[in-house]
Formats: structure tokens, C-alpha cells, sequence
């Protein structure tokens, strides 16, 4: 049985040194982790939670400005990621990357007609 999914958005950060941003907020804000994924000692993703309000960032060492990289993006958590897709490209968005299953997550990526670029997914069943 699966759990209902909490419709939210979240604000998803790009830092350049992911061990770092995770000291900085915990130190500055006291957040926790409350989800990680490390690849050869890199912090790809974490989602964090300051006080119950949750944020994500992800490693990349370009940073912000270097090419297809946004300084904040959001991730739009629902039940029907593939209907909410489909209906952001029905209404203008671009497809970055389709709706797939991938790192405990079903999502995919649009970018708005704004330039923001959006995650919409949900958490796979455990």
C-alpha cells in the first residue's frame, strides 16, 4: 500500500561545493538532512529541512552561469507527476528531461517560459 502523496514546491539550490553547503546550513539555519545521494565523495543531492520547511540543493561544480546551469530551481511534488508533465508542455513549457524512474524518485524536468526550471515527480513506494 502506498501512501498519499502532500502536494509541494520546494526551492532546489545549485552550490559548487556540496560538503560545504551542507555545514553552512546546518551551522547557519541548523538544518538537517532529511535525504542524500553522494557519488565519489561528492554530495550530488540533498533534500534539507530547516523547521520543517524543505529546500534541495545539488553539487555542480560549474555553478550558477555556467552553461544549462540555474542558480535555484523548484521541485513540484504531486501524485501524477505524468499528468502534471504532460499539462506544463500543453501550456508552453520544454520538456529537459523526460518522466522517468531514477534515484528513488519518478520526475522529470520542464523549463517555464520564464527560464525557471521545474522537477515534477514523487517519491517512489518503498
Amino acid at each position: 500500500m502506498t501512501s498519499p502523496i502532500d502536494t509541494g514546491i520546494a526551492p532546489w539550490l545549485t552550490v559548487g561545493d556540496g560538503p560545504a553547503a551542507l555545514a553552512f546550513y546546518a551551522a547557519a539555519f541548523g538544518a538537517v538532512e532529511r535525504e542524500r545521494l553522494d557519488n565519489d565523495g561528492h554530495v550530488v543531492i540533498a533534500r534539507l529541512s530547516v523547521g520543517g520547511a524543505e529546500f534541495w540543493f545539488q553539487e555542480d561544480a560549474g555553478g550558477p552561469g555556467a552553461a544549462d546551469v540555474a542558480a535555484i530551481r523548484l521541485i513540484l511534488t504531486v501524485a501524477d507527476p505524468d499528468a502534471v508533465f504532460d499539462r506544463a508542455i500543453a501550456a508552453g513549457a520544454t520538456e529537459i528531461y523526460p518522466v522517468g524512474d531514477g534515484n528513488g524518485w519518478h520526475v522529470g524536468r520542464v523549463a517555464d517560459p520564464f527560464g525557471h526550471h521545474w522537477e515534477i515527480g514523487r517519491p517512489l513506494a518503498t
